[in-house]
């Protein structure tokens, strides 16, 4: 049985970038040590857009520019980078469907008893994510350590933290 940790979007953007917080930043310190502590395989995943970002669906929902390939923003905040021993997931919404693909492949070689999510945005990747998982891997049971993670507020945090929570996914940390 195995036990993996998914670190989403850890990003530059979204700790004290364009779209950055007083919350996430809180947490990058929490986040790298779960990641030290964590026994398991570990995978990271990226917010990936590229230029034109503004004249996609979400570029016009959330007219502000970030992550975009191969800037600053974009990459891993440098103290979980170099905790990173796989090449992250890069995605273009806000579930990885690559993700679901390794999940379900690494669930063929050795069965996968937990997952757990780390990361931000919990109202927008994490839970799209956790869910994800929860669809694709039914029987692994699914974790969101909310002590790891920030939303885009403090009160769309605690609402997504809740929703896992009726859809049967573990919240710990809170």
């Amino acid at each position: 049985m195995q036990n993996i940790l998914v670190v989403v979007d850890m990003q530059n953007d979204f700790i004290d970038g364009a779209l950055g917080t007083a919350e996430a930043a809180a947490i990058v310190p929490k986040v790298e040590e779960k990641i030290r502590n964590f026994s398991g395989r570990v995978l990271f995943t990226r917010d990936t857009h590229g230029e034109d970002y503004l004249s996609t669906q979400e570029g016009r929902k959330l007219p502000v520019p970030h992550c975009i390939r191969g800037t600053a923003g974009w990459q891993l905040r440098p103290e979980l980078e170099k905790l990173c021993t796989e090449e992250p997931i890069d995605k273009v919404t806000f579930g990885a469907e690559k993700l679901a693909s390794v999940l379900r492949e690494a669930d063929g070689e050795e069965k996968v008893q937990s997952i757990t999510f780390i990361g931000l945005c919990t109202d927008i990747c994490v839970i799209s994510n956790a869910l994800l998982a929860k669809a694709f891997l039914p029987e692994a049971e699914i974790i969101v350590d909310a002590s790891c993670c920030a939303g885009v507020t403090p009160e769309s945090h605690k609402t997504a933290l809740e929703a896992m929570r009726a859809c049967q996914i573990s919240i710990i940390g809170d």
